[in-house]
């Protein structure tokens, strides 16, 4: 017989559990999670930063909306701070001025604190920086580290402590509606409930077709990364996150090493991503040539899938073709610093309760995320 809910969420990374802490004000939740653990896949392969400026307007308005609960959670949510400072650092050679000046004319607009740097400021901010290639920077002072662990364990407590449950190697095989209830088949059993969350990630699209819904026209890409020894002489501790203007690398401090990254985005199936050697060697070249950095040996490599739709903004909704099927895909590079506002959205749309204020006040609206919006799928 199966066991029942008022919602089961597929998937039990950022977007599931931050759904899943914010519907279990609202009923009984079960996370499906297909690994043998929750954050598996991309969430617990972040770059781990929030960056205000990051997306279209429609991911910095949530982005934005987010940060009071990072700066604040709630009493018992986490024992470490979710947010702390770092910076970030846009890094423009001589033929990226003009794009950069472009940058900053958009960015500024969302964040005050955004300030253009000359060289001699850019060389400060960052010492290891070439300056022979790199002639002016973007400092936003405002951009911060998360702590990716904290966060989801939190969304993750929180979840449990309203009763809610994640059952783990639980991967959808089927997906049937009647009598205004879903029934989930997984290799963990079956599950009842009116609403379905499809938080699948990168297998957003497969869920989909399980369920008869109309494919998002999702594209996971693959974004490596890797770890290495910076200069002894600099404090790592102390630099910001640096990326080039062309959004071709960066780096940024990570557990006392470098973490850096081509900014690849490979087309890729849903998979266990896993590093290419070729993308690593590209990101060697373009981090040693743009810094005085030698890089000599990886402490440690791998790969994640970012998922994105056509127009770049997150899916969130009910499918209108399947009854009580509820979008929360396409999150791309940004899932982290919206999981907060993501999590808030999912709740009051899957309940009937629109946007909440807040993000409304910032310009979201249901049309922005909807499932079937114009434009997403290509063609």
């Amino acid at each position: 017989m199966a066991r029942t809910a008022d919602f089961l969420i597929i998937g039990g990374g950022i977007a599931g559990a931050s759904a899943g802490f914010e519907l279990s004000r609202h009923g009984s939740v079960i996370i499906l999670e297909r690994e043998n653990q929750p954050g598996y896949h991309t969430t617990g392969r972040s770059a781990a930063l929030y960056v205000a400026s990051y997306g279209n307007a429609t991911i910095r308005a949530i982005t934005k909306a987010s940060k009071p609960f990072f700066l604040d959670p709630p009493e018992g949510f986490t024992t470490a701070p979710i947010l702390a400072p770092r910076g970030a650092l846009m890094a423009a050679t001589e033929d990226q001025v003009d794009a950069l000046k472009g940058l900053y004319e958009a960015t500024s607009a969302i964040d005050p604190s955004i300030r253009l740097v000359d060289q001699d400021e850019l060389l400060r901010l960052c010492p290891v920086l070439n300056p022979e290639r790199m002639v002016m920077g973007q400092y936003e002072p405002e951009n911060m580290d998360i702590d990716v662990h904290a966060l989801l364990t939190g969304y993750l407590a929180g979840m449990r402590n309203r009763g809610g449950e994640v059952v783990s190697d639980a991967e959808v095989m089927s997906l049937t509606h009647t009598h205004d209830s879903w029934t989930v088949s997984t290799r963990a059993g079956e599950f009842s409930a009116p609403v379905v969350v499809n938080a699948a990630g990168a297998w957003a699209d497969e869920v989909a077709g399980l369920a008869g819904a109309n494919p998002i026209g999702l594209v996971p890409k693959r974004r490596t990364a890797f770890t290495f020894d910076g200069p002894a002489d600099v404090d790592l501790a102390q630099l910001p996150a640096v990326i080039s203007a062309d959004e071709s690398w960066y780096f940024k401090p990570e557990a006392g090493r470098l973490l850096g990254s081509p900014a690849d985005e490979t087309p890729s199936p849903p998979c266990d991503a896993q590093p290419e050697e070729l993308d690593i060697a590209i990101a060697v070249d373009r981090i040693q040539t743009h810094t005085v950095m030698e890089i000599k040996r990886l402490e440690s490599k791998w790969a994640g899938l970012r998922s994105f739709v056509a127009d770049k903004s997150t899916v969130a909704g009910f499918a209108p073709e399947a009854p009580g099927f509820f979008w929360v895909a396409g999150q791309g590079g940004y899932g982290i610093q919206t999981s907060e506002g993501m999590g808030r959205i999912t709740a009051s749309l899957a309940t009937g309760n629109g946007i909440p204020d807040d993000i409304a006040a910032l310009g979201v609206t249901e049309r922005d995320l909807a499932p079937d919006r114009d434009g997403l799928v290509p063609g």
